[in-house]
């Protein structure tokens, strides 16, 4: 059997202001199917560590899920021209209302590479001042924003009856071993 697999063909299904839906038409060998894919303008999350080694978190509705749920700051790349560094500078002004003068890049990983193109850059913000926070749209401006110590986070953590996946990965790749007890 091939191994080249090849999209033919492209179908818009649904575009809304955050993402899209098509339907793609792939080839392999000599057949064809179809596979819907959300399609995504990519999105980047913050690890935010203060002086202290406190974790900047968010806590905001999430409508999927009809719940809340503490995360770290994150956003979609949404303004046109803006790259991945200037929109978490972006995003960590908005929702935790701080600005850093160090900037690591921690990694890029796929959402969900099953049925969506989003891919999300995660990086690591230190050297935090304290700024005013702009929330953008009725969840950010309803949320709750907390700096844990890494124990607290995870005792709350612990708590939840699911973690967001971004968050997951942001901890993991500074502190390794984070959720080995969860």
């Amino acid at each position: 059997m091939s191994e080249l697999f090849r999209v033919v063909g492209t179908k818009e299904l649904l575009q809304s202001h955050v993402f899209g839906v098509e339907q793609r038409t792939v080839e392999h060998d000599d057949a064809t199917f179809e596979r819907d894919v959300v399609t995504h303008l990519g999105a980047v999350a913050i690890l935010a560590i203060n002086e202290r080694d406190e974790i900047g978190m968010i806590r905001q509705y999430r409508t999927p899920f009809d719940r809340f749920c503490w995360e770290v700051p994150a956003g979609t790349l949404d303004v046109p021209g803006e790259d991945a560094l200037s929109a978490a500078q972006r995003e960590l002004h908005e929702e935790l209302g701080c600005e850093a003068t160090q900037w690591t890049l921690l990694g890029r990983f796929m959402t969900s590479p099953g049925w969506s193109n989003q891919l999300m850059t995660i990086y690591e913000a230190r050297g935090l001042t304290t700024t005013s926070r702009h929330p953008a749209g009725p969840e950010e401006a309803g949320s709750i924003v907390r700096w844990f110590s890494r124990e607290e986070l995870r005792e709350t953590l612990r708590r939840e009856p699911a973690i967001d996946n971004t968050t997951v990965v942001a901890l993991g790749r500074v502190y390794g071993t984070f959720f080995d007890d969860v």
